[in-house]
C-alpha cells in the first residue's frame, strides 16, 4: 500500500496530497543544488573584485596596475604575487567607530568592505621589481619588464686539412726532394768529365804545335 492511499484513508484531501508532494520535491532539488553552490568566501571575494575598479598601463620598460582604494592607508593595502604570475592587490575598509556615542547615520552611501584585485602577469614580467605607491586613494603598482634576450651570435668553426692528407702531400714532397739531388749529383760528374776531356784536348794541341815546329 503507498503512502498517497495511506493519507487518503486518514482523510487528508487530494489537493494537500500533491502540495505535500511539491514541498518535499522542492527539499531535495535545494539540498542537492547546496551540493554545488559556491562558498560564501568566493561569492564575497567576487563582489570584492567587481567593485574595485582598475585600469592597466604599459610602457618601454614596465607594467603599470592603478587601483582605485578609497578611504584606505598606504599601511591598509597589501600587494603580494601568488603563484610566481598573479598580482593580487587587497585591503578592507571598515567603518570607524564615532567617539560620539550620541551620533546616528541618516543616510550611508560610501562603500565599506573588502577591496581586491587580481591580474595575472605577462611572461615578461620581472616579479623581483616590483614597487607600489598609494596616494590620494589612488594604488600605482609598477611591476618592470625582463629585458629582451640577446640575439645569437654565430659560431664560427675553423676548417682543417685532416692528417692522412697531409702526410701523404709530405711523403711526395720528400721523394721529389730526393730526385733533385740526384740531378745535381749527375750534373756535377757530367761537368767534371766535360773538364776532363777539355784538357786532354789541350794537351794534344799542344803535342800537335811541337811536331810542326819540327818538321819546319
Amino acid at each position: 500500500m503507498s503512502m498517497e492511499v495511506s493519507l487518503r484513508n486518514m482523510g487528508f484531501e487530494p489537493n494537500l496530497l500533491e502540495t505535500l508532494h511539491d514541498l518535499l520535491d522542492f527539499s531535495d532539488e535545494q539540498n542537492q543544488s547546496s551540493h554545488h553552490a559556491p562558498s560564501r568566501q568566493y561569492v564575497r571575494e567576487t563582489k570584492a573584485m567587481a567593485a574595485t575598479p582598475a585600469d592597466i598601463k604599459e610602457t618601454q620598460n614596465a607594467y603599470i596596475f592603478v587601483v582605485d582604494v578609497p578611504g584606505l592607508r598606504p599601511d591598509m593595502v597589501n600587494v603580494q604575487v601568488e603563484d610566481d604570475n598573479v598580482l593580487v592587490v587587497s585591503g578592507e575598509r571598515r567603518r570607524e567607530k564615532e567617539r560620539d556615542q550620541g551620533i546616528k547615520y541618516l543616510r550611508m552611501e560610501r562603500r565599506l568592505g573588502k577591496y581586491l584585485k587580481k591580474f595575472v602577469l605577462p611572461e615578461n614580467a620581472d616579479i623581483e621589481k616590483i614597487s607600489a605607491e598609494c596616494q590620494d586613494g589612488v594604488l600605482n603598482v609598477t611591476v618592470a619588464k625582463k629585458p629582451p634576450p640577446e640575439p645569437k651570435k654565430p659560431k664560427t668553426i675553423q676548417v682543417q686539412i685532416s692528417s692522412g692528407q697531409g702526410s701523404g702531400q709530405d711523403k711526395q714532397i720528400g721523394q721529389g726532394g730526393g730526385q733533385g739531388g740526384e740531378g745535381g749529383h749527375g750534373g756535377d760528374q757530367g761537368g767534371g768529365q766535360g773538364g776532363q776531356g777539355g784538357g786532354q784536348g789541350g794537351q794534344h794541341g799542344s803535342q800537335g804545335g811541337q811536331g810542326g815546329g819540327q818538321d819546319r
